[in-house]
């Protein structure tokens, strides 16, 4: 009788674990006491804003991995273990630099490229640095002085976006290095500040990193007096300790569950986000100087972990591969490391549902950065509404979010990949008031929303990872064309 009893005590057991629904099943795992408790790990102090490359990130990654392990994900297929080694080339700033222009120290510089070099001399004023403002200049062994950007857009992106034309024009002219004057407002200028008075890096290919044979140097030019006082020659004293240069090791962490479906098994959803941050910065007005990455990107990767353990528990059909990436802040690079080196075939990855943060000023929706650019557009919608929030797509083009997140490097090899993030309307000052700002800790969060947030995360892979059609780009699509040669349609 004893036997009996037990044989239908598992058997009901197991008819209510299958009959539970998706969105029952969500509820199930994604708890608010959880996520807050990964939030708060992730963004505590301890760990320093989790810049790439330091002891904090590798803490941060060992955190992750025994998420994953203590979830019963399977470790990376390739290792063995949770991690997939990543080697970068790190660039340090140049040490001792000083630029002094007509007389006058200046004191706001941010250097792209900086050799071990002195020069005292002439410098000319060439404008814009287009082709055209060389025009009847002489400049040949001369450094020269540059407004940033172009007659048409002066603002940073701009001008960066510009940096590779004008150091090959200044090259050509025999020039041996540019002083760049930018008008910025202060928070744009920390950014730029911060990235560029921090080491640099790049994903080594075995090389020896080159040491820089030229000086690009942005200058703030806060009031625009600077500007003003351009004349066609001024004199000017530079000097540079120059770059150093290095390798180090990071790491993405890296697990898999395996699908029920035997036939859709071998189709894989990545669900992916970078856990570095940006470490150790300038302090804010309370004299703060961890930069903690609440919301980017903490709360990215609690999305992914998660996933991890609802589909650890209750899997779907088609299988899932885990990826959280280290070197975002730094340029993509875990992402970009991985495609280059990927652990599972990539014609069998068929969506990578990446999770990324910068801020969020409406808590009533889930902004998804190209909702509307794959077939998946509908699960992701019902998963969104299940959860009562709403789906809108990317609110500010203009910013090109699409690829400044590591989604972007599985787009350009064909893989569908929009990225999953908090609700905003607009970029505005409320995502800037924390955006890479020390302030973006956990306690500023609402874990209310977020815990809607993770829930229609997690429904959303749910209803990928089970439905019948397999998720593509929609016709026309930038990078349809690049999906259809990787799946060989």
């Amino acid at each position: 009788m004893k036997h009996t009893t037990l044989i239908v005590a598992l058997f009901l057991g197991t008819a209510l674990l299958w009959s539970q629904s998706d969105k029952e099943k969500v509820e199930a795992t994604v708890q608010k006491s959880e996520i807050e408790g990964h939030i708060y790990f992730l963004s505590d102090d301890l760990l320093q804003g989790r810049e790439t490359g330091t002891p904090q990130n590798k803490i941060a990654a060992s955190y992750l991995a025994n998420m994953l392990r203590g979830y019963g994900a399977q470790p990376n297929p390739a290792t063995g273990t949770y991690y997939q080694e990543v080697l970068l080339n790190r660039k340090s700033p140049p040490a001792n630099l000083q630029v002094t222009l007509g007389g006058k120290a200046l004191e706001a510089l941010a250097p792209l490229e900086a050799r071990a070099s002195t020069y005292e001399g002439e410098a000319v004023y060439v404008g814009h640095g287009m082709e055209s403002d060389y025009d009847g200049k002489t400049v040949a062994g001369k450094f020269v002085i540059t407004k940033a950007g172009s007659a048409a857009a002066q603002d940073a992106r701009s001008a960066f976006r510009l940096v590779a034309q004008k150091e090959t024009l200044a090259r050509e002219k025999g020039a041996l290095g540019i002083i760049e004057i930018l008008t910025a407002e202060e928070t744009m200028w920390g950014f730029i500040e911060h990235d560029l008075n921090n080491p640099r890096f790049s994903v080594a290919g075995g090389e020896t990193p080159e040491a820089a044979d030229f000086d690009y140097i942005w200058v703030r030019d806060a009031s625009g007096q600077l500007t003003e006082s351009l004349q066609p020659e001024m004199p000017l004293r530079y000097q540079s300790g120059g770059q150093l240069l290095d390798t180090l090791r990071s790491q993405n962490v890296v697990g898999v569950v395996e699908g029920t479906d035997p036939v859709l098994k071998d189709e894989y959803i990545i669900y992916s986000a970078h856990y570095d941050h940006v470490g150790i910065g300038k302090p804010d007005e309370a004299g703060d100087s961890i930069y903690n990455g609440a919301r980017d990107n903490a709360v990215g990767t609690t999305t992914v972990l998660s996933m991890a353990e609802n589909l650890s528990r209750y899997p779907t059909k088609r299988s899932a591969l885990f990826i959280l990436f280290t070197g975002e802040e730094k340029g993509l690079l875990g992402s970009q490391y991985y495609v280059e080196n990927p652990v599972l075939p990539l014609n069998k990855m068929v969506y990578c549902f990446n999770s990324d943060n910068g801020g969020y000023n409406d808590t009533g929706l889930a902004t998804i950065i190209g909702l509307t650019r794959t077939t998946a557009e509908s699960h992701i919608r019902e998963a969104v509404a299940a959860f009562g929030l709403k789906a809108i797509e990317d609110p500010a083009p203009e910013q090109g979010l699409f690829d400044r997140s590591d989604n972007v490097h599985f787009a350009r090899k064909g893989i569908p990949a929009p990225t999953f993030s908090m609700g905003f309307s607009a970029f505005d000052a409320e995502i800037g008031k924390y955006y890479h700002q020390p302030r973006d800790e956990a306690g500023s969060l609402d874990f209310d929303y977020l815990l809607k947030f993770f829930r229609a995360y997690v429904m959303a892979g749910r209803l990928l990872g089970n439905a019948p059609d397999t998720p593509v780009w929609k016709a026309g699509d930038t990078y349809e064309a690049a999906g259809k040669a990787l799946y060989g349609d």
